[in-house]
């Protein structure tokens, strides 16, 4: 622990300072700042040469600028002589661009993990990434971490298990779905919709009896909340008495918060891997976990060498 160096960003500095405080570490002092035309400056102010550097951003709204404040960090860290630099991005962005989507579209999601490997970084710590083939496209170890320990453990001490169903809000997040609905022993349900556009969902079918069921969705992003909004009417449309969410990352772009707040979910629940804006903190039907606990024992376990993959099975 003691050649341990965490470094944090702007995206999220709420978190970083959680995980500093659960592992009992200092921030290390460095300034993140930007020039008039708002390019970005580092100066690392610690010594690191040597060190086990821990650079914490999320790549986060505005997702550019974030991201650039990463690689520059990892840059600076390189050129410092760090002896090893991990990247730990709660929620990796553009991950959803992992395939092309049509003719003469990108792929992203590799150009993105090219960066990142490019810049110096020797690995990368993330949670739930939106396409679990995007861990492919680094070059470098990469440690996907699920938020379902912490999920879990929020159902169990909020929600009656007797009588709750888990349903996937798409069939791409059956697997998640499943996963959640064996660690809690609950049926599955899974809703069939149909995106005309993105930000745009029209749900067609629920496969699965939800009558008389207290529904949990379960996603990994929330955007702008429409294909939340939609999943819960058709849900209790089909007799389910309450449907609440958990969700890992909380993008809620644009208007998402107001749509959720004036809708039939009855609960969202988020993680802490975005920072929650004031619209989110004062939301009467939105609740923000933290997954600091998870991130901080998973930044030991890879600076004393330890299995990470153990936290999770």
């Amino acid at each position: 622990m003691a050649a341990m160096k965490l470094l944090a960003g702007n995206s999220n500095r709420p978190l970083a300072e959680a995980i500093a405080a659960h592992l009992g570490v200092p921030l290390c002092r460095a300034q993140v700042r930007r020039f008039a035309d708002q390019e970005i400056w580092v100066e690392i102010l610690e010594n690191v040469r040597g060190q086990d550097t821990f650079v914490i951003q999320s790549t986060s709204a505005p997702a550019n600028d974030h991201l650039m404040e990463l690689l520059i960090m990892v840059d600076a860290l390189r050129r410092a002589s760090a002896r090893r630099i991990t990247a730990v991005i709660p929620y990796f962005g553009y991950a959803r661009q992992d395939r092309k989507q049509g003719p003469r579209t990108p792929i992203s999601a590799k150009l993105v993990s090219n960066l990142i490997t490019r810049a110096g970084a020797d690995r990368v710590l993330t949670v739930d990434l939106h396409a679990g083939q995007v861990q492919g496209f680094f070059d470098i170890p990469t440690d996907n971490l699920f938020a379902a320990p912490v999920i879990v453990a929020d159902i169990k001490s909020h929600l009656d298990l007797k009588n709750v169903m888990v349903v996937s809000p798409d069939v791409g997040g059956v697997v998640r779905a499943r996963a959640l609905a064996k660690r809690i022993d609950a049926p599955l349900a899974i809703v069939d919709k149909r995106r005309e556009r993105a930000g745009e969902s029209e749900v067609m079918n629920i496969i699965g009896d939800v009558d008389g069921h207290n529904c949990i969705l379960i996603d990994d992003i929330v955007d702008s909340g429409g294909t939340l909004v939609n999943a819960a009417e058709a849900l209790l449309k089909r007799g389910a008495t309450e449907v609440v969410a958990y969700i890992t990352h909380g993008v809620l772009s644009a208007g998402a918060v107001a749509r959720i707040a004036s809708s039939t979910l009855k609960q969202l629940v988020i993680t802490d891997s975005i920072q929650p804006t004031e619209a989110v903190r004062v939301s009467s039907n939105i609740r923000v976990l933290s997954i600091a606990p998870l991130m901080a024992e998973a930044i030991k376990r890879t600076a004393a060498e330890q299995s990470v993959s153990t936290l999770f099975y």
